[in-house]
Parts: C-alpha cells; structure tokens; sequence
C-alpha cells in the first residue's frame, strides 16, 4: 500500500503526517510525502532548498518509525491540487492524507480550494484532517 501525504507545512499538515503515520504502521505502507510549489522554475532557490530541508526533516522522522518513506518537492508548474492528483495517479497511490483549512465561501471563490479539488478528482480515497 502507498500513501501520498500532501504537505504545505501548516498544522493540519503537520496532522496529517501524524495520521499516515498510524495507517501507514497498521497496513505496513510505504509513504509518499510531496510538498508541490506553484512557480515553476521561477522558485527562488532558498525557497524551495528550505521546503526541501523540511521534507527531508519528516522523511527521517518516518524512517526513525521503520516506516519506508519517498519525498518529492515538486515544482511542475500545475496548481497544488493538480499537482497532487496527477502524481497520485502516476504513482499507483492507494490512499492520500491532506489537511483542510476552514475558509469563508469567499476565500474558496477568490483563492480556490487544493483539498476540494483532489477530494473530486483523486484516483483514490482520500482523508482529509483538520
């Protein structure tokens, strides 16, 4: 089994790790933590070797737990959401955890919702946590 956690480093995020934690200890899976950065190759480079420090942070921290553990800082130039879907896809993922934020209907409207978008679009289940 293979779990996909999208990780943008908030605190629900830093839930949802926890989470596939435990499923990943309970069903003996793999997890697959992805930090996906909108910008393309515009990024500044202290912006993405920052992110790429904290995934590796939480890559060691799942190995310290005996649980297998790939990370992927991705920059593909795709919206989070889109982003997410189409690696859960490539990937043969069986689950995906993410963390949801509470935002007025305002705030979905003007800044969209990455969470809403791989709930409807994501070729497997997906947990979400608050």
């Amino acid at each position: 089994m293979k779990i996909m956690v999208g990780f943008d480093g908030s605190k629900v995020a830093e839930a949802a790790l926890e989470l596939a934690a435990e499923h990943a200890q309970v069903f003996g899976a793999q997890i697959f933590l992805v930090r996906s950065m909108v910008g393309g190759p515009e990024v500044p480079k202290r912006d993405f070797e920052n992110n790429e420090r904290e995934l590796q942070y939480h890559k060691n921290e799942f190995q310290k737990q005996d649980i297998l553990c790939e990370s992927l800082l991705s920059v593909s130039g795709l919206e989070p959401g889109e982003d997410l879907v189409r690696l859960a896809e490539e990937q043969q993922v069986d689950e995906i955890i993410m963390g949801v934020r509470r935002r007025s209907k305002v705030g979905k409207l003007v800044f969209g919702s990455t969470a809403q978008y791989v709930i409807l679009n994501a070729p497997c289940p997906v947990v979400t946590v608050k």
